[in-house]
């Protein structure tokens, strides 16, 4: 096993990885009104590949990882139809910018928890996952989400993909 996970788990979080990575560059084109096409599709596939993996594992309960990945699903179906099939005209470019920033915050707020659950350094500062380090991370993200999300709704103009 590569770092100590099973190949499926590691599959997985590859795969969010990318949807991270390829969203950060997205979002950027966002801020400076380019669509950047290959980069978008690329966030959209892999975040969604993500989601549907993630249910993949087995599920003994309801939990905060399944409500997280049903979420992201419906706002990556938003940001796919927006995109794909209106073209992002008229209110649809807001749609999609607003899925798609939704859709990758939630990614990079699991990235956060999983750090903060496997890197032991982290961990020590907040290993139940309510303790102030933990909290002013998550808040920090957010706000940076928050601010990118609405900045690129004011600078996006692209009309078509």
């Amino acid at each position: 096993m590569i770092l100590g996970m099973a190949p499926f788990t590691l599959f997985h979080v590859i795969l969010s990885l990318i949807g991270i990575v390829t969203g950060l560059v997205a979002l950027r084109g966002w801020l400076a009104s380019q669509l950047r096409p290959g980069w978008t599709a690329a966030f959209l596939a892999s975040t969604l590949a993500t989601t549907i993996t993630g249910f993949l594992f087995p599920i003994t309960a309801f939990t905060p990882a399944i409500g997280v990945g049903i979420i992201t699903t419906a706002f990556l179906i938003g940001a796919i139809v927006a995109l794909y099939v209106f073209g992002l005209s008229g209110r649809w470019r807001s749609v999609f910018l607003i899925c798609s920033t939704i859709a990758l915050y939630f990614n990079v707020f699991v990235l956060v928890v999983q750090a903060f659950l496997k890197i032991e350094t982290l961990n020590a500062l907040a290993p139940n996952g309510n303790e102030p380090p933990f909290a002013i991370v998550q808040g920090i993200v957010l706000l940076a989400f928050l601010t990118a999300g609405y900045l690129s709704l004011r600078r996006f103009r692209t009309v078509s993909p």
